[in-house]
């Protein structure tokens, strides 16, 4: 659902179900971004329970040029 959903097109989330509902694991680019994936789930499966181990990874751009030896 979320990988196919193009204003989502979210590949990098891992849906598990467990005993009392399911368990989003993953990494996105925003807070907005974690939000909007947390809402189309809990309102395609409204009567489960959903955790979210979902963290959001950086996006800026390097501060230091990197030299390699």
């Amino acid at each position: 659902m979320l990988a196919e959903d193009p204003d989502v097109a979210e590949q990098g989330i891992t849906v598990v179900r467990r005993e009392r509902g399911l368990v989003l694991y993953g990494e996105v680019e925003s807070p907005h971004r974690r939000e909007e994936i947390l809402r189309r789930v809990t309102e395609r499966f409204p009567d489960l329970p959903i955790t979210s181990d979902i963290g959001v990874i950086r996006t800026q751009a390097p501060t230091e040029v990197e030299e390699l030896p």
